[in-house]
């Protein structure tokens, strides 16, 4: 008989997953996570009512700019947009878990934690429009440029993590100076040869990352069930990196679950890996069709563990919201939404060489020849009768000889 096994137990049952907050708005105590949540108390507690209704307000406002950013791309205003419907729970909870010396690195979905990081949506649609080539200092929000290619954020966190090391910010015990990163991926991303390597540096220096991926079940149209034949949860430990299960719409579960991944990170123990089960409620990008390769009765399925409705229900449990609240809300939701429509609708066209503006912090030949081919290029496409056109390019041709 072989000594290899031609089968794989059913190791899904076995996973257990950490939920907090019920789809019915359903309180469950946690005697570890609670303690996590309440902190030091005060302004600390992750938990306290003032919290969970910052976060309600936090996740109606980023699905409106959401939506908004559909409908503008539907309008031709954008070239693309990456929903994050349905996640908002996963993203607002592991933006408000992290602290503020903490440096997070996230894909091109992760606009709840761009909000959560005081990142204007508006630079989010520049990006998307194609006027803005990162939209935010990353040094001073302490959060990494939107990252387009699977996976390849991970080992940019992995060396930003290793660098706080030698920079001596990792366990002094001093929790305003100790930092961590946090490295976030969809489930896709997961199946990355850049995520695996990542792995193995993050385990075999003791990186003070935590990996977070969402698995919103759909990598495009390729099922979880398709990618892998375990739980995402159970991949990082065949490199010895501590993980947990967690459910990406239980706001409360994700703040937990993830501050005391960085914690433990901040304080030398090492890389963790959280995988937060949660679902894409719209379409993979605006390019794609759900509808060719999605149920609809998957969708309605999870559309009652709406994470928004999921906490709406909590509060109302608690008695700690009301409908004056949640028409504030909706109002400012809206609000927001317009702003972003005039924003996108009222901007100019960039100049077309400002991309050759930066590329170095003093002149070079290469770049100043290249600008002059580009500038001899659309040129072509004035018009004849356009002198206005032809005397720009010359004019700027002039400027920058």
């Amino acid at each position: 008989m072989s000594v290899f096994r031609s089968t794989i137990p059913d190791v899904a049952a076995e996973e257990p997953m950490i939920q907090l907050l019920a789809a019915d708005g359903t309180r469950t105590p946690h005697a570890e996570l609670d303690e996590v949540l309440a902190g030091r108390g005060g302004e600390d507690d992750l938990a306290s009512p003032q919290r969970l209704r910052g976060y309600y307000r936090d996740m109606v406002m980023i699905r409106a700019a959401d939506l908004e950013a559909t409908s503008l791309q539907r309008q031709g205003q954008l070239g693309l947009w990456a929903s994050a419907l349905g996640q908002e729970a996963a993203q607002i909870g592991a933006g408000h878990a992290s602290r503020e010396q903490d440096y997070l690195v996230p894909t091109y979905r992760e606009h709840g934690i761009a909000w959560a990081r005081g990142i204007e949506p508006w630079r989010l649609l520049e990006s998307y429009r194609g006027v803005s080539h990162g939209g935010w200092d990353p040094n001073e929000l302490r959060t990494h440029p939107y990252m387009i290619v699977l996976g390849s954020q991970a080992p940019h966190a992995v060396g930003y993590a290793m660098g706080l090391q030698r920079d001596g910010v990792v366990g002094t015990g001093d929790p305003e100076t100790d930092t961590a990163v946090l490295a976030l991926f969809g489930d896709g991303a997961s199946s990355e040869g850049e995520v695996s390597e990542s792995f193995t540096f993050a385990a075999s220096f003791d990186a003070p990352v935590v990996f977070f991926t969402q698995n919103n079940q759909w990598a495009i149209s390729v099922p979880t069930s398709v990618q892998s034949r375990v739980p995402l949860a159970q991949r990082s430990r065949g490199w010895g990196i501590p993980s947990v299960r967690v459910d990406g719409n239980d706001v409360l579960a994700i703040l937990a679950a993830v501050r005391e991944a960085l914690d433990a990170a901040r304080a030398g123990e090492g890389p963790r890996f959280i995988e937060a089960v949660t679902y894409r409620m719209a379409a993979h990008t605006t390019s794609d069709d759900t509808s060719r390769y999605r149920p609809s009765s998957e969708e309605e399925e999870w559309a009652e563990k709406d994470p928004i409705l999921r906490l709406r229900r909590h509060l109302e449990q608690l008695e700690e919201i009301d409908e004056a609240f949640i028409a504030r809300c909706d109002e400012e939701a809206h609000d927001l939404a317009m702003a972003l429509h005039h924003h996108i609708h009222g901007m100019e066209d960039p100049d077309p060489v400002g991309m050759f503006t930066h590329a170095y912090a003093e002149p070079h030949p290469i770049v100043e020849a290249e600008r002059e081919q580009y500038l001899d290029y659309i040129a072509q496409f004035e018009d004849e009768g356009d002198d206005v056109g032809r005397d720009d390019a010359a004019e700027q041709k002039g400027e920058l000889a």
